[in-house]
This record gives structure tokens, sequence and C-alpha cells, in this order.
């Protein structure tokens, strides 16, 4: 059998990348191999307890302070040990974590090939997001195989010269992991469960990007603050990323307020479930413009661009910006307008329908035969 490793480092490539490690250890076709680096630790081994998946190597990196280099530079260093070791046919890594481009490049340097999972996201801006739209851009470069979620990401990849042949449109993977956690009747077993769902407009908040910290988050968090102050119907949990400074951002300007629930990060199975139980989702998050339209829910995107024009394209998402105005009118248009709702809720979600991972698997299949 032909030798297939993972790798990946944060929570979100752990969610994506899950469903398809369970998908190609159950069909007995390939001999499966996981590594991760941990470049999140506390929330990467929550989601692999959620999937019960147990690595093979553990590279263990994240460190107090760490910067991109020091990511890049341990990532480097210990996929190039655990390449030599296992020689795996191909390495399969996922979209744009400095995990995925480092990793790359360790079995471009091993002459190992590789297969880009979630490839082909340009947001065209090097800086934003950043850094990951340079190491999406890297890693495309380098890959052998690229598994696009959607037919614009593969012009996106033919306009930089890939090869046709090795591109092939899977839809997203984060639409199989989502479609197996949640539950209607789903309980979190905290102060979520007090919250009337179904006489409330929840409003879920995820904020965290490197390039919204500063007076772009201020903006963001008092446009959310009015919100709520202006309808009493409205809800918020926010999920506050465990990095110091957006927790002090969110206590000064969000802290103190009843229907205001700033709570501590959620695993993937409970996220999920907060996702499908609220009224619109406002984020600067990637994945979760992919994951809500899949549940019907609006997505307000707190960021000037995005590598996902598809879910616009399509309305499920719409880009607010960062000024505190645009953010607020965005926000309060779904909130007060039920047409304006329906149109995006209604709107067909462009990621697929839950089978990525079985269509990469044959994917994998016909390139090894």
């Amino acid at each position: 059998m032909k030798k297939i490793m993972t790798v990946f480092g944060t929570r979100p490539e752990a969610i994506k990348m899950a469903p398809l490690v369970k998908e190609l250890q159950s069909n007995g076709q390939f001999d499966v191999k996981v590594c991760v680096t941990a470049q999140h630790r506390q929330m990467l081994d929550m989601v692999l307890q959620l999937f019960d998946i147990k690595p093979d190597y553990d590279l263990d990196i994240m460190q107090h302070g760490q910067t991109i280099t020091d990511i890049t530079n341990r990532v480097l260093k210990g996929m190039e040990s655990v390449l030599q070791q296992e020689r795996p046919d191909m390495l399969l890594v996922h979209g744009d974590t400095t995990t995925t481009f480092a990793s790359a490049l360790a079995a471009f340097y091993a002459k190992v090939p590789v297969g880009h999972v979630e490839a082909g996201l340009r947001s065209n801006n090097k800086y934003s997001p950043y850094p990951e739209e340079m190491n999406r851009r890297i890693t495309s470069s380098i890959a052998e195989l690229h598994f696009a979620p959607t037919v614009g990401n593969v012009e996106n990849l033919l306009a930089e010269n890939v090869a046709k042949s090795s591109i092939s449109v899977t839809g997203n993977t984060v639409i199989d992991a989502l479609l197996s956690v949640v539950k209607e009747d789903y309980r979190f077993g905290n102060e979520l469960d007090e919250i009337d769902y179904n006489n409330k407009k929840v409003v879920l908040l995820t904020c965290h990007r490197r390039e919204n910290w500063g007076e772009p988050m201020k903006s963001i968090f008092r446009a959310v603050k009015r919100l709520v102050n202006e309808n009493e119907e409205v809800e918020v949990v926010f999920p506050m990323h465990l990095n110091p400074t957006v927790r002090d951002i969110a206590r000064e300007i969000l802290g103190g307020d009843r229907r205001i629930h700033l709570i501590e990060p959620l695993d993937y199975e409970p996220f999920a479930n907060i996702m499908g139980k609220s009224y619109i989702i406002m984020t600067d998050s990637g994945g979760i413009q992919e994951e809500a339209p899949a549940l019907g829910k609006p997505v307000i995107v707190m960021r000037t661009e995005t590598e996902r024009p598809e879910a616009v394209q399509a309305g499920t998402v719409k880009v607010a910006g960062v000024e505190e105005e645009s953010v607020y009118e965005a926000a309060s248009e779904l909130i007060n307008s039920e047409l304006e709702y329906l149109k995006m809720a209604r709107a067909v979600n462009p990621y697929g329908d839950g089978t990525a991972c079985q269509k990469i698997n044959t994917e994998l299949l016909k390139y090894f035969k």
C-alpha cells in the first residue's frame, strides 16, 4: 500500500483534516500516518480527542511568545526528521498556516510529493490575511496535487500556470466535519443552555486576526456594543481567543453587559452547535465563511477583503470591512430586515455537500494507479 502522511498543527487545520484522516483510514487502501506540529497545543488537542485521532508523530513545537519565524524553523526541522524516517509516498497539507508552508517546504527538500487540501484560495493581497496569503501561494508552487474547494479556486490556480491535470474540485472538507457533529438537541452544559434561542436573535462573534489587532478590533467591538444597546432582542456570544491582546480589548469594550457572553474558547463540537443555534455570525475568520452557509446562517466578514469570493457571489457572506459604522450597518440590516436576512439564509452554499473527503480519496487512488 502507498503511504500517505497528513500533517497539521492548528485547530482549524485539524477540524478540516480530521474527516479526511478518518476517510483514508477507514477505506484500507492506504497506509496512513498522522503528524501534528501542535502550532496550537490546547486547541489542537481538543479536536484530536473529538475525532479520536492518535498522531503517529507530535512535534509539540508551541512555545510562549512564539513568532512566525520560530514556528517556521521548528516545523521545518521537525518535519525533516519525520520525513527521513517514514519516507511517505505523499504528504497531505492543508490550507495556509505556517505549519502548511514549512511542512511543504520540508517535503520539497526531501523530494516527497505534496497534496494540497483547500488549494487555490487567494485574496491577492500578500499582507492580508498575513501570513496566510503567501503561505498558500508558496505551497501551491510546491504541490503535486491541488484539491480545490470550488471552481473559482481552480481558476486562481490556472492563472498561476498550475497544470490543469493536477487540480480537482472536491468541495471543502470542513462541511464533512460540520455535518457530522451538529445536532438539533445539543446541550452545552454551561450558560449557553440558558439563552432563549427561539425568541432572541443570537449573534455569534469571533474576532482574532493579527491584522485586526488595535484600532480595527476596537471599532468592531464598538459596533457590536451599539447593536446590543439598540436591539433588545439581540444577545452576543463571543468565545474569546486566548491571545491577551484580544481579551483585553474585548473586556474593555464588551465586558459587563448581561446580553454579551464573553466565554472561554469552545471545543469544535460545541462551537459548531452554537453556530447552528445562532441567528447571524460576525467574524474575521476564514473557515466560518464556509461552514455557516451549510447551516443557513448569514455571515458578516469583518475584514477588508476575503479569499472566499464564492460566498460573497452566492450571497451567503457580506464583507463589511473593519470600520465601526460599516460593521454596525451590515449587522443592523440583518437584524431588522427579514427580507435581507432570508436572502442570505436561503442562498446555496458554494462549498459542497459533505463528500469532499471521498472525492480526495478517489483522486489519490487515480494518482497512484
